[in-house]
Parts: C-alpha cells; sequence; structure tokens
C-alpha cells in the first residue's frame, strides 16, 4: 500500500512538470530569433547581428543559475526587460561611481538603443544572479 501511495505521488509529479512545461508562454512571439547565446569555457557571449550589439559576461558561476533558475524565453515581454535593465543598470552604475566593494565596472546600457529581446532577455538574468549571488538588491 505504501508503495502505491509513493508510485502516485510521483507520477502526480512528475505530470505537474510535464504540464507546466507545456503551457504557452505568453510573450513567446517576442522572442527575437535572431539572438544568439553561447555558454563556453566560463563566459557568456550573447548576440544579435540585426542590432550589431554583443554582450559578454565572465563568470564562472553563471551559466549553472542560469540553467536552473532563469525563466524560459517568452515568460517576460521585452519592455519589461528594458524597464528592469534600465533601472537595475542605473543602480549598478551608481554603486560602481559611488566605489562601493564589489562594483568594479560600469555597464554600458543606453535605453534609447533597441538590443533586441536576447540581449535584454540574458542582462536581466545576469543582473537578477548578481543580486541574488551577493545578496544586494539594485532597485
Amino acid at each position: 500500500m505504501r508503495a502505491v501511495g509513493l508510485m502516485i505521488g510521483i507520477m502526480l509529479l512528475c505530470n505537474g512538470c510535464v504540464s507546466s512545461q507545456n503551457k504557452s508562454l505568453k510573450y513567446a512571439d517576442e522572442v527575437d530569433q535572431k539572438g544568439k547565446t553561447v555558454f563556453e569555457d566560463g563566459s557568456v557571449k550573447i548576440s544579435n547581428p540585426e542590432v550589431e550589439y554583443e554582450v559578454i559576461i565572465f563568470d564562472n558561476q553563471f551559466e549553472g543559475w542560469f540553467v536552473t533558475r532563469a525563466r524560459p524565453r517568452g515568460y517576460y515581454n521585452k519592455t519589461f526587460l528594458e524597464s528592469k535593465n534600465r533601472q537595475w543598470v542605473n543602480s549598478f552604475n551608481a554603486k560602481t561611481r559611488a566605489g562601493a566593494r564589489g562594483f568594479d565596472y560600469t555597464i554600458d546600457y543606453q535605453s534609447s538603443i533597441d538590443y533586441g529581446y536576447e540581449v535584454n532577455y540574458m542582462i536581466y538574468n545576469y543582473l537578477l544572479y548578481f543580486q541574488e549571488t551577493n545578496q544586494i538588491r539594485l532597485d
């Protein structure tokens, strides 16, 4: 009897995982198909040839975090990503200029430029990762 209960529990858990993966993403149509992200040797290269911008992130831990924690492409709309990126990059750069510990560089993100979905998606996820792993807020 106990084994049957355990099997039913496992089947329900697996069914829940599968059904959550099959839900259509609300903003999937905003994901630009030309954007590309490549993880290689502890760095991440994000590019969109259509807008001629490329972002390279050097952080050995980001790929593991991204694979296990990031929401799928299409979960957020592009406007949300751009808004958060503007807010977080401004805060990040202000902390860098103030000499805050752990903020050693500035991020060149210009809100007047359309970087495309992929670049905004990956910058958003990197800044989310940065906040979680360093236990800080950029709001």
